[in-house]
């Protein structure tokens, strides 16, 4: 493995302005210093030693696009996540989504899936979830896939267990996943409320209006002027007093938006949309 490889900030421009160009995928309002870092780990990984030579195999290989695309995206993602923001949830967001005759979700940057099978559970738990319609987007189709599947490395399933009686879980875990080879296999009825599709946070618009919008550790790789962007997606994409649910890194405080939210949990970074 070469250790040697590195990107200038010029040359670190020329990459991503040809993968803008050729595949649609625009990264240069993702932080500049986390992007580099990932994309110099892909040339080690394969021995590219310049950025000539990783912008010849971008334009020229589709398939070393798509695995270039899953090494620098982040997909770091587990079930119940943070225990705490899933017992605010049940506790100050589902009672007043009850209201709602159908509740509609959209869970943006969705990875792999887990938190949204987390999700899932809590809205059966809370006897919504046969009113919800999920949406949940992430912008790799490879994620996108895996997600579908609703498979689960089985090692993870114990400490998921664990989190899930955290997060305030009242079933057995277990009874919602079946075991299939080395992975657990989410239950067909999660999976069913649950509508994945590809969209572009940086370039995609509103595409419906929802009563929770959960975005959780993604805005933190984003710019200043891409985090307002998309803050005022989710602001244009909520209904009336709809919630904002965020990272535990993440802030509405220095967005542009930040008078157009209150706080419902502020240590779980819970908002809800003013009128």
């Amino acid at each position: 493995m070469n250790q040697d490889c590195d990107l200038s900030n010029d040359e670190l421009t020329e990459v991503l302005t040809l993968v803008r160009h050729v595949y649609g995928y625009d990264f240069t309002n993702y932080s500049q210093a986390s992007l580099k870092r990932r994309i110099v780990r892909c040339m080690r990984l394969v021995n590219i030693r310049t950025a000539p030579s990783l912008q010849f195999h971008l334009a020229n290989d589709a398939t070393f696009f798509t695995w270039f695309l899953q090494v620098i995206m982040v997909n770091v993602t587990e079930m119940f996540r943070d225990p705490q923001f899933y017992i605010n949830l049940r506790n100050k967001v589902f009672p007043l989504l009850a209201s709602y005759p159908i509740i509609k979700i959209w869970h943006a940057g969705c990875s792999t899936g887990e938190e949204v099978y987390s999700m899932a559970i809590l809205l059966k738990e809370a006897n919504l979830l046969d009113r919800c319609r999920i949406y949940a987007t992430d912008l790799n189709p490879a994620n996108l896939e895996k997600a579908r599947q609703g498979l689960v490395p089985i090692e993870h399933m114990h400490e998921y267990g664990l989190k899930y009686k955290q997060a305030g879980g009242v079933d057995d875990f277990s009874a919602y996943y079946t075991i299939q080879d080395e992975h657990a296999l989410i239950h067909k009825s999660l999976l069913d409320s649950i509508l994945f599709a590809q969209h572009n946070l940086v370039t995609d618009r509103v595409f419906n209006e929802f009563q929770l919008v959960c975005c959780r550790n993604v805005l933190i790789y984003f710019n200043k002027d891409l985090q307002n962007h998309v803050i005022r997606l989710f602001h244009d994409s909520l209904s009336s007093l709809g919630y904002l649910a965020l990272g535990p890194k993440e802030s509405l405080l220095f967005t542009d938006l930040r008078a157009q939210f209150e706080p419902v949990s502020a240590d779980t970074k819970i908002f809800r949309r003013t009128r």
